[in-house]
């Protein structure tokens, strides 16, 4: 139902350099393909800090800056990350401890990862700063990348064409860094929708700041609202362009809701204190967003943290991707991408996780069709994801495999109970064991009853809780489905074989840890028994024989036993939606939704012009089903930017696509 269509899933074309040295001997980079430089070869700091920091008064506005929500900083091509830099040191500099920065930069060409380091190595003072930014450097993937530079600041690199990207964003702007190469070098930058998509995504009294005075610049600012003076310029350049937005042009942003009005977001509420109801990964993760913006979070759970599906000793953290690019396969690839990132951030020693790297069979022909549009379709960096033939993954996993398929080189599996425990006891997060019994709205937030006959006050309340989100009054409307899963464990003798990487065919087997072997998993719809199982454990054991039948024979030979009866494991529940996406966003009110879209069931086309209500401060990030790895984190995020009033790390449509509305309106329109 997006009426602005996504672009395919790809990699891009990193920027070309080269490295050219000035009068003084120093290297500077200069890119060929706008035969234009990054950076003043006089002195690109200075320029920066004139241009764009003085240009758009930072020091004076960060130090009076009071908002709970974070001074946002958008900007038309981040190159090498100079200016974003120079922002977070002057944020540094001059804000008071409590507030927050969040920056947003599109690249249509990003660096590779050592040309980045080798242009920021030219200023020492930004070196711990220019650190942070390298090791979370993401690949250059076609879509937003959230990187959480510190505490308090953050980076949103949205990789794409500026107007594009701008377009897809969902948030506002307080002050641009009208970025770029110059207008006569780069002309498909500076056009119309990048003017027009930086007013609709402009806070009122936004400003902005460019070093050109170019004409078409000059027009293209003022027609969509902007007011331009000249202002001093840097160096040899006389003249420069500073100015402000007093109010976008009515109705701009609101073009992108004239087909779905039923998602316009809720307006911000305090959010002082957030109750976090389910403490597997879903709600240790949202706890952990929660508490990185410094909100005091209960996390509430009625056994323990990673008690359910999120328990187990070993996941696998992988996605498997449509052969036609769809909204879910977007969403997951980002969730991926920002769960690996994630978790380097997070336990960089890698004792709760391991990037081994995961191996995606195709055991059969129409697999290995399917895989093969997937990668004519979808050229992404081979870091990322890449076609492998037998010898290749052979040679990958440490054992022989009678099938290629596809190598996720950066993916790997994760220790999820443990990993639960150790979000859960991060600092801002009490934990508190109880069962939420109900919810009741008042004036001031959201009332919890508690199993033990207390009752728990707070400004909002976040839902994950897997298969029971759907129990309270306000979710009743969204369908989940739970699906039994039993994984099995061997134990492997000294000098047995062991796996290097995940391997996923029907199933997965992972690399052992400590000494044990885990694979599985079944699945079963509707089944709601976690008792063990033999027939279960059979099952697995069948697929392990069918997916490495090399690796079967070998821990035979090392004198494991194949069988049920010597095989331990866990059986747990996750929870599901339809179309198989998480639910993740405000809760709608459901009976409010049905009134006011009814004429929906007779003419889809009848879009009735009223935002949908939802039930003001409450949240849910459920039906993560067997990928909540690679999904749960990111919607964190994305709750809690919505929470706290950031901008999102999707593209607005991928938040559509997972808004828990989403059914309520499928449904009227199919008059169910």
């Amino acid at each position: 139902m997006s009426v602005t269509p996504l672009p395919p899933l790809a990699g891009l074309e990193p920027a070309r350099l080269d490295w050219r040295c000035d009068d003084t001997g120093e290297s500077a980079p200069l890119s060929t393909q706008f035969d234009d430089v990054y950076f003043s070869r006089h002195d690109g700091r200075a320029e920066t800090e004139h241009v764009f920091v003085q240009g758009n008064d930072l020091p004076r506005r960060l130090a009076a800056w009071t908002a709970e929500r974070p001074f946002v900083i958008g900007e038309t091509g981040f190159g090498t990350g100079l200016n974003m830099l120079c922002a977070w040191a002057c944020f540094d500099a001059h804000a008071p401890a409590g507030a927050r920065l969040h920056l947003v930069s599109t690249e249509r060409y990003p660096l590779r990862r050592d040309d980045l380091a080798r242009a920021l190595a030219a200023w020492p003072d930004l070196a711990s700063r220019a650190e942070r930014l390298i090791r979370q450097w993401p690949h250059p993937v076609a879509g937003v990348h959230r990187l959480p530079l510190d505490e308090r600041v953050t980076l949103d690199l949205h990789f794409g064409d500026a107007a594009e990207r701008l377009t897809l964003l969902e948030g506002q702007v307080d002050a641009w860094f009208l970025d770029g190469f110059a207008p006569s070098k780069n002309p498909g930058m500076w056009h119309p929708e990048l003017f027009t998509a930086m007013a609709a995504a402009s806070r009122p009294g936004a400003t902005f700041a460019t070093f050109t005075c170019a004409g078409v610049v000059k027009r293209g600012l003022a027609g969509v609202g902007f007011a331009w003076r000249k202002v001093p310029g840097y160096g040899r350049k006389r003249e420069m362009l500073a100015g402000e937005i007093a109010a976008p042009p009515a109705g701009v942003a609101q073009v992108r809701r004239q087909h779905t009005p039923w998602f316009s977001p809720p307006p911000p509420r305090p959010a002082g204190h957030v109750a976090v109801i389910g403490a597997g990964i879903a709600g240790t993760s949202m706890a952990r967003a929660l508490a990185r913006r410094g909100v005091r979070v209960t996390l509430l759970d009625r056994e323990a943290p990673g008690a359910g599906g999120s328990g187990n000793r070993q996941g696998v953290l992988y996605v498997k991707l449509a052969a036609e690019a769809n909204d879910h396969s977007r969403f997951y690839l980002a969730g991926l991408q920002y769960t690996l990132r994630w978790l380097e951030q997070l336990d960089p020693g890698h004792s709760l996780w391991s990037p081994s790297g995961v191996l995606q069979l195709a055991m059969n022909e129409r697999e290995a069709s399917r895989q093969a549009r997937f990668l004519a379709a979808h050229p992404l960096p081979e870091s990322l994801l890449d076609g492998v033939d037998a010898e290749q993954a052979s040679a990958a996993a440490g054992i022989d495999l009678a099938h290629g398929g596809l190598a996720y080189p950066a993916a790997g599996w994760v220790r999820p109970g443990a990993l639960c425990q150790f979000l859960a006891a991060g600092p801002g997060i009490e934990y508190r064991q109880a069962e939420v019994a109900g919810l009741a709205q008042n004036d001031g937030g959201w009332q919890l009853a508690l199993d033990d006959g207390e009752t728990l006050a707070a400004d909002q309340v976040v839902i994950a809780n897997a298969g029971a989100a759907n129990r309270f009054a306000a979710t009743a409307a969204l369908p989940l489905q739970l699906v039994r899963g039993q994984v099995s464990q061997l134990e492997l003798p000294q000098g047995a074989p062991r796996l290097a990487r995940v391997v996923c065919g029907g199933g997965y087997v992972a690399p052992a840890l400590d000494g044990m072997l885990t694979f599985g998993a079944t699945f079963l719809p509707n089944d709601t028994d976690t008792t063990l199982r033999e027939a279960d454990h059979a099952a697995n054991l069948a697929e392990l024989e069918r997916e490495l039948p090399a690796l079967a024979q070998a821990l035979r030979e090392a004198g494991v036993a194949l069988e049920p009866a010597a095989c331990q494991g866990r059986a747990a529940l996750r929870a599901a939606s339809p179309d198989k996406s998480p639910y993740a966003g405000p809760v709608p009110d459901v009976e409010a939704w049905r009134a006011a879209y009814a004429v929906l069931a007779k003419d889809a086309s009848r879009v009735p012009a009223v935002p949908g209500r939802h039930h003001p401060g409450l949240w849910i990030s459920a039906a993560h089903g067997s990928r909540g790895m690679a999904s749960a984190p990111l919607c964190a995020e994305l709750i809690a930017s919505r929470i706290c009033d950031e901008p999102l790390p999707l593209e607005w449509p991928l938040v559509d696509h997972l808004h828990p509305g989403r059914r309520v309106i499928r449904d009227l329109i199919r008059n169910r």
